[in-house]
């Protein structure tokens, strides 16, 4: 059989199909390639910022680095307010995970407490991913060198170091200084996204009203880390700007003779320098140790000082309002002078009981029988009621309100503490707005006005300012505390601008016949003869009594026969040297009744301190020590003064309380 031909090969065929799915592949490739160079091109440079950036993340950290908050002393250069190292352990959410896991497996290295996981928790859920949370604070060195062991077990927690605020003083200058908080999300958004790089901000007292000062301006460090996330080294550093130092114008060695004139009694007493308006003392009691509540107080803590009827976190010299009760006799008694409506020599006659024409109710005066014939001097120093319920009906209660707010009354003094009350001056615009139900302003309600009592509310520190203006001649300085600021411990002290102060009065033979019957309250016949003896200097003063509750009808009141709740506030004002005034203080006694009898003899050790150097010794509970010997030598009163008035016999008197007679 013939066999079958075979088809011949088509080479050109078979050449055309292999060029074009040569073509076909080599342009797959090079649309691959292509494709490959365009995503090279967007990841490389359109996107390299991003990723570069990424890629830092992964090798580089920014670690704040917070100031060091400023230090604040005491005009002797005594710190009041330190910063002490201490460890914290800090938390970033998204790179330590679930918080309440978190939590559970840090307890078994530290000891987180209830309230502290509370806060813990509460904080990490409200915190942005990047943001710290602080777990704990102030850990033990303990606690600090047991986590460093362990830290590979809990990535995303840090171990920082950081200043404590610490007040070695603790209570003595609870109301002065404040204390320091944790930040709150109230603090945050006040702050804005600065704010999360601290941990404490300015709570009460010095520490919240110079808080910007204080709190410095954070830098930071620029870390390089491995892929653990340690250090490897620091790139470069931006410091911090410490914050700026306080200086004040108190006086450690006389804060502690305030408090401890005071003994068991509660109360307040403010202090200052007539010629600057520099507060030297500031007490409010019962008080409290400001260095609980720096880390977070308890609950238990917390709850003990909230329902204490004393309030101790009160600050009564400048937030709560007193009626000024006889303590504002001298500034209406000038008052009176300066309008024209009466002379120093010009006498009332004090019968023992006032009566406003065609009414039976009668306005007493301490004395039952009356002080007789009575000019300026003696309406002071034997605190004659009489005198001054004619003296504000003829000023009528407008002309008295202006006055008195000349005196500095019925408004803040300007001091530098934060929330400070204005008090009230009584009128007849403020009783109809805020004291609607008692009716329309009363000839009585002026009357009462006279003697202090009524709607009347003033702050210690306001009585203090006034007494300082009368001391020295006329002269309503702003009373402060902070006397030089520092922006560094090498840096020099600057003294704080001064406000400049204004006058109460024109007539100095004014302000002399005021000033002659203060000094007779102490050196003549007056109210608070009882603190006399042994004195070498002359004092100028006035002893007040602030009713808590009410006489009925014509009956006597003895305040000594109230519980302690319902006695009358006992008040005393004064300034000393006489003659050359360094200190003016007022002084207010919760439950005190009489002010001869209790706020005066408080007085009297305050100022024996400040003129004569007589400051108590340090108590066990000072945790601060004397950091410079005191120097006495320009506040020394004059050894060799002597009274401007007859003096009586201190034999056959009866006891202080009794012998003043003051009772409004």
């Amino acid at each position: 059989m013939a066999r079958a031909s075979r088809p011949l090969k088509d080479h050109a065929g078979e050449a055309r199909l292999l060029r074009a799915r040569a073509l076909a592949g080599f342009l797959l490739v090079l649309a691959g390639m292509l494709a490959l160079a365009g995503w090279y091109f967007h990841l490389q440079v359109v996107r390299h910022a991003e990723f570069a950036t990424r890629s830092d993340a992964n090798r580089l950290r920014l670690v704040p680095v917070v100031p060091a908050r400023g230090l604040i002393y005491d005009r002797k250069g005594r710190i009041l307010a330190e910063n002490v190292s201490a460890w914290r352990l800090d938390a970033v959410p998204e790179r330590a995970g679930d918080g309440a896991a978190l939590l559970q497996r840090l307890r078994t290295v530290v000891a987180i407490d209830d309230e502290q996981a509370e806060r813990f928790l509460r904080d990490y859920r409200a915190a942005r991913p990047f943001q710290p949370v602080t777990v704990k604070l102030k850990l033990s060195d303990e606690e600090a060198a047991r986590f460093a062991v362990d830290r590979w077990r809990f990535p995303g927690v840090e171990l920082v170091p950081y200043l404590n605020r610490v007040y070695p003083y603790g209570e003595l200058f609870a109301h002065v200084i404040g204390y320091v908080g944790r930040v709150d999300e109230k603090d945050l958004a006040a702050l804005g996204p600065a704010g999360a790089v601290y941990t404490h901000i300015g709570k009460t007292g010095l520490e919240r009203y110079y808080d910007a000062q204080l709190r410095g301006r954070p830098g930071y460090r620029r870390l390089e880390t491995n892929v653990a996330g340690r250090t490897v080294r620091v790139l470069d550093t931006v410091p911090a700007v410490p914050g700026t130092d306080l200086r004040l114008s108190i006086d450690l060695d006389l804060q502690r003779a305030m408090v401890q004139a005071f003994g068991d009694l509660e109360g307040t007493a403010v202090a200052l320098d007539p010629r600057t308006g520099e507060i030297l003392a500031m007490v409010s009691l019962p008080a409290f140790d400001p260095n609980l509540f720096v880390n977070g107080i308890s609950h238990a803590a917390y709850r003990a000082l909230v329902e204490n009827p004393s309030r101790p976190q009160f600050n009564r010299a400048v937030l709560g309002g007193v009626a000024p009760g006889s303590t504002i006799k001298p500034f209406i008694g000038l008052a009176g002078l300066d309008s024209g409506l009466r002379t120093p020599e010009d006498k009332v006659l004090s019968t023992g009981m006032f009566y406003l024409p065609g009414q039976s109710r009668g306005y007493g005066d301490s004395h039952r029988g009356g002080h007789g014939w009575t000019d300026l001097r003696k309406s002071i120093y034997e605190s004659v009621n009489t005198y001054y319920y004619k003296l504000a009906l003829d000023l009528g209660i407008q002309r008295l309100d202006e006055y008195l707010a000349r005196y500095g009354f019925g408004a803040p003094t300007g001091v530098d503490l934060a929330g400070e009350t204005a008090g009230i001056l009584p009128s007849p615009e403020w009783k109809a707005k805020n004291a609607p139900r008692q009716g329309k302003w009363y000839p009585g309600d002026t009357v009462i006005t006279g003697i202090g009592q009524g709607f009347w509310k003033v702050t210690p520190l306001q009585l203090a300012q006034g007494t300082a203006a009368l001391g020295n001649g006329g002269w309503l300085r702003r009373p402060h505390l902070v006397k030089d600021t520092r922006a560094g411990v090498t840096a020099p002290w600057q003294p704080v601008p001064l406000a400049p102060p204004r006058r109460i009065s024109e007539r100095a033979d004014h302000l002399q016949a005021v000033r002659e019957g203060m000094i007779g309250t102490v050196h003549g016949p007056g109210t608070a003869t009882n603190i006399r003896a042994g004195l070498t200097y002359l004092i100028a003063s006035k002893t007040g009594t602030a009713q808590v509750i009410s006489r009925r009808g014509t009956a006597a009141l003895d305040p000594r026969s109230l519980p302690l709740n319902l006695r009358h506030r006992g008040l005393f004002i004064a300034y000393a040297p006489a003659q050359d005034p360094q200190i003016a203080i007022a002084v207010a006694v919760e439950g005190g009744g009489y002010g001869a009898s209790s706020a005066a003899p408080i007085a009297r050790k305050v100022l024996d301190a400040w003129l004569l150097g007589k400051f108590p010794a340090p108590e066990a509970t000072d945790t601060g020590e004397a950091a410079a010997k005191p120097d006495f030598s320009n506040v020394r009163g004059s050894p060799d003064a002597t009274p401007v008035m007859p003096a009586p016999q201190a034999s056959g008197r009866t006891p202080p309380a009794a012998a003043s007679g003051e009772r409004r």
